[in-house]
């Protein structure tokens, strides 16, 4: 079982509920170190959190419901958030009770796993899957294994602006993201490399093309469409055009010494902006990213070190 991924991509797995599934099961993911995922069914005053298993009761002490909980580095809100989703963690126990056998679990015991064994020894430039938790004016806060969070920048999102990062992402999403740094404590990340050069991105558009893109801003001297998440043109300036609004523009010229590409609106009305992106890269590591074509005098770029 692959055990170190956002919580939730496990929950619903065949291997997963023979585990949760009886008491046997339950001694065996113990004695295994398995990490296993179930439901957070409730929040009890003290902040315990109780689990629903199908083999017996399940709870998750406060102090081993998240990490920083117990040195007070984490708030109580990251307990009651997980109530009515799954939630990763490792089997402490299986004790018995008045009411039956109930299990001891900790999700401490599994982030801790996950950080030491999965995080700490990734390395930048590093590519890893993630899910979007929430998303904030600021940017976009991922989990990127067993409930660890990490957040995205709003600049480092796409190159192409954005107003907030709901233009391009949505909870539950699952993306890819690639580690910048690690300082001992937080996990540092972008994800706008993965998206494609300037010249990865304009290969896919002709001029003499008519084609779909999204207003991103409008300015005394043009509207800037997005036609793709690295991507951007400039239109002439047309009355009415606000941002958010999808456009059809015609593809006036494409200059890659310049990184440019001339449109003219043809079309622009109100509809749900796309949310689907390609990504160039998803997989392994990436030393040195350059957005820009070669000899163009403005340097856009990431180095991994």
């Amino acid at each position: 079982m692959i055990s170190y991924l956002p919580e939730g991509e496990l929950f619903e797995t065949e291997e997963n509920y023979g585990y949760i599934s009886t008491v046997e099961g339950l001694l065996s993911a113990k004695e295994n170190g398995i990490i296993l995922e179930a439901i957070a069914e409730s929040c009890t005053p003290a902040h315990d959190l109780t689990i629903k298993l199908p083999a017996c009761r399940g709870i998750i002490p406060r102090e081993d419901c998240a990490l920083g909980i117990k040195e007070g580095k984490t708030k109580d809100i990251a307990i009651i958030s997980r109530v009515g989703k799954p939630i990763a963690f490792k089997v402490v126990d299986v004790i018995d009770s008045e009411d039956g056998a109930e299990a001891v679990l900790s999700r401490v015991a599994a982030q801790k796993c996950c950080v030491e064994e999965y995080l700490e020894k990734l390395l930048p430039g590093d590519v890893i899957g993630a899910s979007v938790t929430h998303i904030e004016q600021f940017g976009c806060f991922v989990d990127i294994g067993c409930g660890i969070s990490s957040m995205i920048p709003i600049d480092s999102i796409s190159v192409s602006r954005i107003s907030h990062p709901s233009d391009r992402f949505s909870v539950g999403q699952k993306i890819k993201a690639v580690l910048k740094s690690y300082d001992g404590e937080k996990f540092y990340l972008s994800h706008k490399e993965l998206l494609g050069t300037w010249e990865e991105n304009a290969s896919q558009f002709r001029a003499g093309e008519t084609v779909r893109g999204t207003v991103r801003s409008v300015e005394p001297y043009g509207i800037f469409i997005e036609l793709a998440p690295n991507l951007a043109g400039l239109a002439e300036p047309r009355e009415g055009v606000t941002a958010g609004q999808t456009a059809s523009v015609y593809i006036k010229s494409v200059n890659p010494e310049k990184m440019k590409i001339k449109l003219i609106i043809v079309d622009a009305y109100d509809a749900e902006p796309e949310k689907e992106f390609e990504y160039f890269i998803t997989e392994g590591r990436i030393k040195k990213w350059m957005y820009s074509p070669d000899g163009c005098p403005k340097i856009i770029g990431t180095v991994f070190s």
